[in-house]
């Protein structure tokens, strides 16, 4: 089977395997233009990570998230460059939201924006979760990463951030500066290229990759608000996100399991008020889609879990309690089944697999 039709064959909702989970291959060219303008060999890069170029420039191409994972890892390593795309300029040149940055720019005020972009965001990548968590402040814009085999390179997760603010100044023509910056994995050596970039102190260890903006800056009102063409360029995330099985209740059950999780394992009827339905509605469609609450749950696991192994900085003990485990004998049990071997064997093959990698 080749690359492109690898791609192709797509599932619905969380009845894909995790490895499935993709990225828009317009948001890709538009990372690759940034790795050309590091200075970096992007034909050389693409060959020996196993793309076929042509392949990207297909309409509605989607690519997994562990091959972009591959090919950030080998841009790093061959640029000797641990902060790549960790400049102003760059994220604002290069980044490609299409239609979800139109819909956005049509919004009316930030904030509204960015929940368009939460919304959407499968559009550009369904392995990547955006939310909005209000606070006394502002609000964090929340990024986390599932899906993949592999971890997610660092130097991705902070330039998709970068991303976002960049897209947020051009939106609001304003020079935004946020109150705050936290990046889930450690300090680098040296932070002057983070501050520099986020215009504020940056924490590392941190519980999530997120940024807060000010309420002030949240409700600055946009001068391109178009409530007509918005709603157009809603219709047609929409159709999209329907093609990308992302409008079905699996997938909406799937993403509000993977909320909940870290704080036990969740019961239906919770994540049934969560999605705003009664038990009994959440029961019916899911039926209809002839899948069950606990194979969801069980999925959810599973995509996270490898994800969780994949990084060095959770014990094993840690991931069973971000998984909702009640104790570490039930995560063991449920790795053999998912795995055919236990968590700590899983995690070695993980780390081999990504050794050869390098």
């Amino acid at each position: 089977m080749s690359h492109h039709q690898r791609r192709s064959q797509r599932r619905p909702g969380c009845a894909q395997q995790p490895e499935l989970r993709t990225s828009s291959a317009a948001w890709l060219e538009g990372v690759l233009s940034m790795f050309e303008a590091e200075g970096l060999d992007v034909p050389s890069l693409l060959r020996d990570a196993g793309f076929d170029p042509d392949s990207l420039h297909r309409q509605n191409t989607r690519v997994p998230v562990d091959e972009i994972s591959v090919l950030w890892q080998l841009a790093v390593a061959r640029g000797g460059k641990p902060t790549l795309g960790l400049h102003r300029d760059l994220a604002a040149t290069h980044s490609k939201l299409g239609t979800v940055g139109h819909a956005m720019a049509c919004s009316p005020d930030l904030g509204a924006a960015l929940a368009r972009l939460a919304r959407y965001m499968a559009v550009i990548s369904d392995a990547t979760a955006f939310s909005l968590q209000p606070e006394a402040r502002g609000c964090w814009m929340v990024m986390e990463h599932t899906g993949g085999s592999l971890p997610i390179p660092r130097q991705r997760v902070e330039y998709a951030l970068l991303t976002v603010l960049m897209q947020c100044q051009w939106l609001t023509r304003r020079e935004l500066q946020p109150l705050a910056m936290e990046f889930v994995h450690p300090a680098p050596a040296n932070d002057r290229l983070h501050r520099e970039a986020f215009g504020c102190e940056v924490r590392f260890n941190a519980v999530a990759n997120r940024l807060l903006l000010s309420t002030a800056d949240m409700t600055m009102p946009l001068p391109t608000f178009h409530p007509a063409l918005g709603e157009m360029q809603e219709h047609l995330l929409d159709d999209q996100l329907g093609l990308l099985g992302q409008t079905t209740t699996s997938s909406l059950v799937c993403a509000e399991i993977a909320r909940r999780l870290q704080l036990g394992e969740p019961r239906r009827q919770d994540v049934a008020a969560g999605l705003g339905l009664a038990e009994r509605t959440l029961q019916r469609r899911l039926q209809e889609e002839s899948v069950s609450f606990q194979s969801l749950l069980d999925r959810t696991r599973r995509e996270l879990a490898q994800q969780y192994l994949a990084e060095d900085r959770h014990t094993l003990t840690d991931v069973a309690d971000m998984l909702g485990f009640v104790d570490s004998s039930n995560f063991f049990r449920a790795c053999k089944r998912w795995f055919g071997l236990p968590p700590a064997q899983y995690r070695a093959r993980i780390w081999d697999t990504q050794a050869l990698a390098h």
